[in-house]
C-alpha cells in the first residue's frame, strides 16, 4: 500500500485531531458531574502541571529517538484518557485522568511541527501550517456535529466518542506515517539513553537562550497560558450560571454550545483563508504584526465576555475570542518555527514554548479558581484577561527586536 506524503498525512491528522470537541466534555463536567469552578480549573491545572513536568523530556525523546514514535504514543495516550473520563463520576479521578491526558499530549507537542518540517522541508512548513489550520477547522465542524448528536442522547457517549477519534489517529500513524527526514546519530557515536537525552535538552535550551526573539516568544507563552486557563474552564459555566442562554426555542445547552462553536469555526475558516492569501502575497513579514493584532482583539473580547450581562453580548464576545485564537495559533507556530534553523533541537525548542504555556496555566489556574469561588466567575474571567496585557507588550518587543536582528545562524548539533 502506498503511504501518503507527509503534507497529505499532516492535513489528515489536522482534520481528525480537531474532531474531539471540548463542548460536550464541558457540559458533561458541569451538568453531569457538577464540578465546581475550582474543580474545573484544577482539572486544567493538573493537566498543565503534567505538561510542565513532561513537556521538555518528551520533546527530547522526539529529537533524540523518533518523532513518529513520540506521536503514536501521544495520540494513543490522549485518546485513552479522554475515553476513560466518560466512564467515571468522581471529580478527583477526572482530575487525575486529565493529568494523564496532559502527559500524553507532551509526546505530540513539538513533535508534530518537527516531523513536518523534516519531512516536507522547513521552507514549505509555514504554508502547510496555515493550510492545515483550515483542515483542522473543517474536522472540528464534523466532530462537533457528530459529538453533539450523540451527546443529546447521552453526554457520556459523546465524551467517549471524542477519545475514539484520537485513538484512531494513533492507530493510523502506525500504518501510514513514514520518517525519512529525521536521522539519529550513528550507533558508535551514542552513549547511554540518559546522556543522549541530556545532551539534546542542553542543546535545545542553549539554542533558545541564544535567540532573543525565541526568549520573548517563550515569555509570551507564560502570560498567554495564565489568560487562557480561566476562560477555557469557565466559559460554559459563565453561560450556565451567570448570563444564561438565548430564550429561543427549547434547545438544550449542549446544542447551544455546539452552535457557538460551529459559528466560531466558520469565522476561523474565513479568517484563515484571508491569512493564507496574505501570507502567499507578502511573505512572513506580515506574521508578527498580524499576531499582535490577534492578541489585542482577544484581550478586548475576553473583557467584553466577562462583563456581558446579556446572552447575545456574551455570544458576540465569545466568537471574538474564538476568531482571535484560531488566527493566532498557526501564526505563532510559523514565527517560532522560522527562528529554529537547527532541526536537531526543533521539537525541544517547541516543547520549551509549550512548557512556558503550562507554567502560566499551572500558576494562574488555582488563583483564578479561588477568585471564581470567592468573588464569582466574572471576576475570575477579568483577572485572566488582564494577563494578556503583558503578553501584548512582549509581542511588540519581539517585533521590534526581530526587525533589527539579522537571521539567526545555525547552532551546532547536539554532541556527546
Amino acid at each position: 500500500m502506498k503511504r501518503p506524503s507527509a503534507e497529505t498525512l499532516y492535513y489528515a491528522l489536522s482534520f481528525a485531531l480537531r474532531m474531539p470537541t471540548w463542548v460536550v466534555m464541558a457540559v458533561y463536567l458541569v451538568r453531569t458531574l457538577h464540578l465546581s469552578p475550582l474543580q474545573l480549573v484544577l482539572m486544567g491545572t493538573a493537566m498543565e502541571g503534567a505538561v510542565f513536568l513532561f513537556e521538555v523530556p518528551t520533546g527530547v525523546v522526539a529529537d533524540t529517538y523518533s518523532r513518529r514514535l513520540s506521536l503514536i504514543v501521544g495520540y494513543l495516550g490522549m485518546g485513552t484518557a479522554w475515553v476513560a473520563v466518560g466512564f467515571v463520576s468522581t471529580p478527583w479521578i477526572v482530575i487525575v485522568l486529565w493529568a494523564l491526558w496532559g502527559i500524553s499530549y507532551t509526546f505530540t507537542s513539538g513533535a508534530e511541527e518537527a516531523w513536518l518540517a523534516d519531512e516536507a522541508g522547513a521552507e514549505r512548513a509555514g504554508r502547510i501550517f496555515l493550510r492545515a489550520a483550515r483542515y483542522g477547522q473543517a474536522g472540528a465542524v464534523l466532530g462537533l456535529l457528530l459529538q453533539v448528536a450523540v451527546g443529546v442522547a447521552s453526554l457520556r457517549a459523546g465524551v467517549v466518542l471524542g477519545g475514539v477519534f484520537t485513538i484512531a489517529c494513533g492507530l493510523a500513524c502506525i500504518g501510514l506515517m513514514e520518517e525519512h527526514g529525521f536521522k539519529r546519530r550513528p550507533r558508535e557515536e551514542r552513549r547511554s539513553p540518559f546522556h543522549e537525552m541530556r545532551a539534546t535538552a542542553g542543546a535545545g535550551a542553549r539554542y533558545a537562550r541564544a535567540a532573543p526573539v525565541i526568549v520573548l516568544l517563550v515569555a509570551v507563552g507564560v502570560f498567554a497560558g495564565m489568560s487562557s486557563e480561566g476562560f477555557d474552564r469557565l466559559k460554559e459555566a459563565h453561560f450556565l450560571r451567570d448570563v444564561g442562554l438565548p430564550a429561543v426555542g427549547h434547545l438544550s445547552p449542549i446544542v447551544w454550545f455546539g452552535v457557538f462553536y460551529l459559528v466560531g469555526m466558520a469565522f476561523g475558516f474565513v479568517g484563515t483563508t484571508y491569512l493564507i492569501r496574505r501570507f502567499e502575497r507578502d511573505g512572513s513579514e506580515t506574521i508578527s504584526t498580524a499576531l499582535l493584532g490577534c492578541v489585542v482583539v482577544e484581550l478586548g473580547a475576553m473583557v467584553a465576555f466577562a462583563m456581558a450581562w446579556s446572552a447575545w453580548a456574551a455570544i458576540a464576545a465569545l466568537l471574538g475570542v474564538f476568531l482571535a485564537r484560531d488566527l493566532a495559533d498557526p501564526l505563532y507556530t510559523i514565527w517560532l518555527n522560522e527562528q529554529i534553523t537547527d532541526s536537531s533541537v526543533r521539537a525541544t525548542v517547541f516543547s520549551i514554548s509549550g512548557q512556558a504555556d503550562a507554567i502560566g496555566q499551572s500558576a494562574g489556574g488555582p488563583v483564578l479558581g479561588v477568585i471564581g469561588n470567592v468573588w464569582g466567575i466574572r471576576a475570575a474571567l477579568l483577572a485572566g484577561a488582564s494577563a494578556l496585557v503583558p503578553a501584548a507588550a512582549l509581542f511588540a518587543r519581539a517585533i521590534s527586536r526581530h526587525s533589527r536582528e539579522p537571521e539567526l545562524e545555525e547552532l551546532p548539533q547536539a554532541t556527546s
